[in-house]
């Protein structure tokens, strides 16, 4: 199994963790989840126009369109890593999030609600 492989595995293991009780979560395997998710998220929109970032376990850019390329981009969304699990799943939607503020959402096109919940695999 390649390293990419092993690591797909654990993102997808620490997600299943996650579902079956967030409490019994260790820090790296709430990362592992984020950090899985967004790796689908990043595969299924391609693209540089919105930079989703759920600090601290990543950053990704999707959505075609506007190519960034250094600084901040046109569009921003920053949420914590429990708010983006719940949104990748369909635990919560899109404007239950926003309403709750627990999400950052600047600039044309940050708003993912069409996108969520993701399709996992």
């Amino acid at each position: 199994m390649s390293k990419k492989d092993e690591l797909l595995a654990e993102g997808s293991a620490a997600l299943k963790k996650w579902l079956a009780d967030p409490n019994q979560c260790t820090p790296a395997q709430l990362q592992d989840a984020v950090r899985w998710t967004l790796e689908l998220l990043r595969q299924d929109l391609p693209g540089r126009a919105v930079e989703v970032r759920v600090p601290p376990a990543g950053a990704v850019q999707i959505l075609g369109g506007t190519t960034h390329r250094r600084g901040t981009p046109p569009a921003v969304i920053e949420t914590d890593m429990q708010t983006w699990l719940e949104l990748a799943t369909g635990k919560i939607s899109w404007q239950q999030a926003q309403q709750s503020g627990n999400i950052d959402a600047s600039g044309q096109r940050a708003d993912l609600e069409q996108y969520l919940p993701l399709q996992l695999n």
